[in-house]
């Protein structure tokens, strides 16, 4: 055995093969000989196989599709992990252009905007005595808004606020309203408009004008919309006629309270909604109303925050409005005051609403509910506060029975009530 060959396994040293050398000189003059056969035929073979696995994928209409709709400007797509990631078997996404985004905006506000009104309230201002003068000073004022055509012959929804305005301090007292004005979409004719019932409850209001051939809105159903669904916001903000915003729905079903304390469940969009849009619309993709613009949250680090009544729970009150001039109710006649833990414990008391004064002839004095009486229960559920009571009541109908479980001086006791009409 030759020395040099030998591995030295104890040390883990390799000893470098002598013939190496003469094995690669070898090799060299070889390849120098061989040109034609080892570059040119490689070569042509890669050529050829390049043909065939692109024909090959042009003759698969899948793979076809995809190489050739990459080249289309309005649309892309790009592949995932695996086809599992979409759902789908093809394994890509498809993605939408900006000018779709555009174009689903344009038919939106074409669509809505013939439905939409802006309406001018004119309000009497009486001031309070100076001391530079001894009598009351007279101004006007004058409120604006937006409205949503409901009918092809002039009814049109809108919030109470805008055309109700009534309040007054220790100043000033402000009118109910002595004049309002609509002005429709792409008509420079305003149009006197008639109030025809208004709710406070539910800040929705009828008004109308004379005139036939309107465009209707079309109602979509609000109970369906989805957070991150498309939403614009349309109106009369700051007296700009046939403004648009757009944005998303935030969330649904979102409790909210106004300034006087009132609760509502509504729509949230960040699509901007500004001074005048109230009773506008709030409008899908498609066009379709949502909501009636009602809120919006206003203050330092507060953006985006716009709030519109559901569609839906408009429907029965617009009706109430237009037949009967108001919303029938049914009725308990009782005021209450909201019992928290803290402050049932606080006056030895139980958690619920107790009721603080009792409506003469009205359903709960004919059932014998008496004034310091804790309302603890309705159809069996727990009572916490007069929203609760009230939500269980307005589910039934005027002239319906009503079981309330009421603890009286410690002890409880059933009572069944008939409801009435609220006056």
């Amino acid at each position: 055995m030759n020395k040099e060959n030998t591995e030295n396994k104890g040390n883990f040293k390799t000893v470098k093969n002598s013939s190496y050398s003469s094995y690669d000189r070898k090799t060299s003059e070889k390849k120098s000989g061989g040109f034609g056969k080892t570059i040119l035929i490689p070569f042509f073979s890669g050529l050829v196989g390049s043909a065939i696995v692109l024909g090959t994928c042009f003759g698969v209409p899948s793979i076809r599709n995809v190489l050739l709709n990459n080249s289309d400007a309005g649309s892309f797509s790009f592949p995932l992990g695996s086809s599992s990631d979409n759902n789908s078997n093809s394994g890509y996404v498809s993605q939408t252009s900006l000018s779709g985004y555009s174009d689903t905006s344009i038919y939106a506000a074409n669509k809505i905007l013939p439905s939409i009104v802006g309406i001018s309230v004119e309000y009497t201002v009486n001031s309070g005595m100076s001391i530079f003068s001894m009598q009351q000073q007279q101004s006007s004022a004058t409120a604006t808004g937006s409205g949503i055509i409901i009918s092809e012959d002039g009814y049109i929804l809108t919030n109470n606020h805008i055309v109700s305005s009534s309040s007054s301090d220790s100043y000033y007292e402000v009118s109910e309203a002595n004049k309002v004005t609509v002005k429709l979409y792409n008509d420079e004719t305003e149009y006197e408009g008639k109030i025809v019932g208004k709710d406070e409850q539910t800040d929705l209001a009828v008004i109308k004008i004379e005139k036939n051939g309107l465009t209707k809105a079309e109602f979509a159903d609000s109970d369906s919309v989805k957070v991150g669904e498309f939403a614009m916001a349309v109106g009369n903000p700051l007296g700009m006629d046939s403004s648009i915003t757009c944005g998303v729905v935030s969330a649904v079903n979102r409790e909210v309270k106004d300034s006087d304390n009132k609760t509502f469940n509504l729509i949230q969009t960040d699509a901007a909604i500004n001074s005048g849009n109230s009773g506008g619309a709030l409008v899908n993709s498609e066009g379709q109303v949502i909501g009636v613009n009602t809120l919006k949250l206003s203050g330092t680090g507060i953006e985006g925050m716009g709030f519109a009544i559901p569609i839906n729970s408009t429907v029965s009150v617009t009706s109430d409005l237009i037949q009967y001039n108001k919303v029938k109710r049914p009725y308990i006649g009782i005021t209450g005051i909201d019992l928290d833990e803290k402050t049932a414990k606080a006056y030895n008391l139980v958690v619920g609403v107790y009721v603080r004064s009792i409506d003469t002839f009205s359903s709960a004095e004919k059932a014998g509910i008496e004034r310091g009486d804790v309302i603890i229960e309705a159809e069996g559920k727990k009572v916490t506060s007069m929203d609760t009571l009230n939500e269980i009541k307005n589910s039934k109908q005027i002239g319906d029975e009503i079981k309330l479980k009421v603890n009286r001086n410690g002890e409880e006791k059933e009572i069944t009530l008939k409801l009435g009409e609220q006056p």
